[in-house]
């Protein structure tokens, strides 16, 4: 069954990155369906451009000024972003480059393209996609990839994903030099799911050199499975942490790569529903711009205080809290009630999974996680 995806396609050249099986080439069908094609992913093509990159150019000539062309897994020969700027300028063509992988780009030149191509992502799927058959139990046990979303056996492939992932962006591209290692550490970085990130405590327990577990983290970084929110820094009295929070975009991803697909432990919940409302909030960010910058905030010397999301636009902020229980309760509000006095806020929030919409007696509003992915769909969170 096909979703109505809500990326929108902006007018100009643009880069669309997002994770394998997010669904990319699917809405790039649908979005642009008399683009001219050229799919690295395809072996055959891959290899012809690789022997010959002057075959890119002359099969650009014969494309007519002014159409798209699509260019799919771009990461693969990040060199040919050279031609796709004389095209640019030659032809007028418009490109989509569409990619898996920040990382070889990131090194190869993207900033060659800086001001004529502009950068959307695609994320799992958003309960607006989904609509009513959107499930958050099934959500928080197998994630929101479409790839995984659409299978009748999600299980098995949630498990053949990791494996893929390992084998095609990870071995084929030759991103480590140990890819034993790499497997190995990917169930630690899952453990980390929605705690702060501090290298050297996953370097000792991975048993690796903090340079390599460095190295492992941009890694899931720069291949856009993992994302790391940072601390909100204002000048309050107390002095906040430094540290970065640690998220998978998918709560299938992060318990795969844990090697498990059933039903979620109670201990996890926690973990799974926070990182669940932080990539819904991020995915509204790239596709609506629902907010500037996202962070979390957490003050030094208070153990236990803690706001999981502050969201910035202009000089305003909201505060999110996401609670995994199935009854609200009024210790829920501690973090929200130490960060009233923060300049510019307009609305605290708690998020739990299901529930009356309800607002205590000082103003904080608590509702059901689809009525706050409804709010972000129609930008209603900043009235």
């Amino acid at each position: 069954m096909m979703l109505n995806r809500i990326c929108n396609a902006p007018e100009q050249s643009f880069f669309l990155l997002g994770p394998r099986g997010t669904g990319k080439s699917t809405w790039l069908r649908a979005a642009f369906p008399d683009a001219h094609v050229i799919d690295l992913l395809s072996e055959e093509i891959y290899q012809r451009l690789l022997a010959n990159p002057g075959h890119f150019a002359a099969e650009l000539r014969s494309v007519p000024d002014g159409r798209w062309v699509v260019v799919d897994e771009v990461q693969r020969l990040p060199n040919l972003l050279n031609e796709v700027h004389r095209f640019i300028e030659e032809k007028r063509l418009k490109f989509v480059l569409c990619g898996s992988s920040a990382r070889r780009l990131k090194r190869a030149g993207v900033n060659l393209l800086a001001g004529r191509a502009l950068h959307r992502s695609m994320h799992p799927f958003v309960p607006e996609e989904i609509g009513s058959r959107f499930n958050l139990e099934e959500a928080l046990q197998f994630g929101l990839l479409p790839i995984v979303w659409d299978s009748t056996t999600k299980a098995e492939t949630l498990s053949a994903y990791a494996q893929l992932y390992l084998k095609e962006e990870i071995q084929a591209e030759a991103l480590v030099r140990n890819l034993p290692g790499f497997a190995r550490f990917l169930p630690l970085a899952a453990l980390f799911h929605g705690q702060m990130v501090n290298v050297s405590n996953m370097a000792r327990e991975a048993g690796v050199a903090r340079t390599t577990a460095t190295g492992y983290l941009e890694i899931l970084e720069e291949t856009l499975l993992c994302f790391r929110l940072p601390a909100y820094e204002a000048r309050l009295r107390v002095r906040e942490r430094k540290l970065p929070k640690w998220y998978w975009c998918d709560p299938g991803l992060a318990r795969v790569m844990k090697r498990t697909t059933a039903s979620p432990a109670p201990e996890e919940r926690g973990a799974l529903f926070e990182g669940l409302v932080a990539q819904l909030i991020r995915a509204y960010k790239d596709y609506r711009f629902i907010c500037d910058d996202m962070y979390y905030w957490a003050p030094s010397g208070r153990s236990g205080i803690e706001v999981d999301f502050l969201l910035v636009r202009g000089a305003n902020l909201i505060a999110v809290e996401a609670k995994s229980g199935n009854a609200f309760r009024d210790d829920w509000c501690k973090g929200l009630r130490a960060v009233a006095q923060l300049e510019g806020l307009k609305r605290r929030i708690v998020v739990y999974p299901d529930g009356p919409v309800m607002k205590t007696r000082d103003g904080i509003d608590a509702m059901p996680f689809r009525r706050f992915a409804e709010e972000l769909a129609s930008d209603d969170l900043w009235k």
